[in-house]
């Protein structure tokens, strides 16, 4: 597992990620410097990849922490509250379906603060 620091305006996260290609792809050519679109309690950024993606495991139920890539528009997303489509559980439901990747460990509520159109940074963390 490759662990991530997640830089925003307001707080640093720590998170986790898988051993899978895409998330080995993500972690290798770290630092990178997003731009934040919010949909709810979701951050997605635009971070295309060049790497083949299943089409099996993807789903759109998530839970709070859980990051994710969506392969249309290539994007890193994050979870962590409830979504448009959340049902009264307030558990995520991403837009479409993507392909879990990680989790952020720890509390990750203050992501609401980051702010739409602001700046997220990934780094490596050892």
């Amino acid at each position: 597992m490759s662990r991530l620091i997640i830089r925003a305006r307001n707080a640093n996260f720590e998170a986790e990620l898988d051993d899978t290609d895409k998330s080995n792809a993500i972690w290798l050519e770290c630092p990178h410097k997003l731009d934040i679109n919010m949909l709810g309690s979701m951050i997605y950024c635009e971070l295309p990849l060049k790497v083949l993606l299943p089409k099996d495991n993807r789903t759109q139920d998530m839970e709070v922490g859980d990051i994710a890539y969506w392969p249309g528009p290539g994007a890193f997303c994050i979870f962590f509250g409830p979504t448009p489509l959340s049902g009264e559980d307030g558990k995520p439901v991403a837009p479409y379906p993507m392909i879990k990747i990680g989790k952020v460990l720890g509390d990750c509520s203050g992501l609401s603060e980051a702010g739409d159109r602001q700046r997220l940074t990934l780094d490596q963390s050892f």
